[in-house]
């Protein structure tokens, strides 16, 4: 599994403006079932997203995000070997 920690390295308001591409890019990783989950940070300064599969397609598929191609956010991938979830998240394991 991998931790996708998204910072954000331009003003909030470049992020809102290419939220919709951003937000259509997500599905897609979803639609793959390579996202698990994902969500802001609070206080709102990036995003967290729970993802499986090969790391080389995983770093990618982070440089097409259009955050990432239009230098609003930098993405800082860690993975992770979880070995015990709680009941539901089975699917988490590596």
């Amino acid at each position: 599994m991998f931790i996708l920690d998204l910072s954000y390295i331009a003003p909030v308001e470049a992020a809102d403006a290419h939220m919709d591409a951003h937000v259509a890019w997500l599905q897609q990783g979803y639609d793959s079932g390579m996202f698990l989950a994902s969500g802001r940070k609070n206080p709102r300064t990036g995003g967290i997203i729970l993802a499986r599969g090969e790391r080389a397609a995983v770093e990618a598929f982070c440089a097409a995000d259009p955050f990432t191609q239009h230098r609003i956010a930098e993405y800082r991938i860690t993975e992770a070997a979880v070995s015990r979830t709680a009941a539901g998240l089975e699917a988490l394991k590596g």
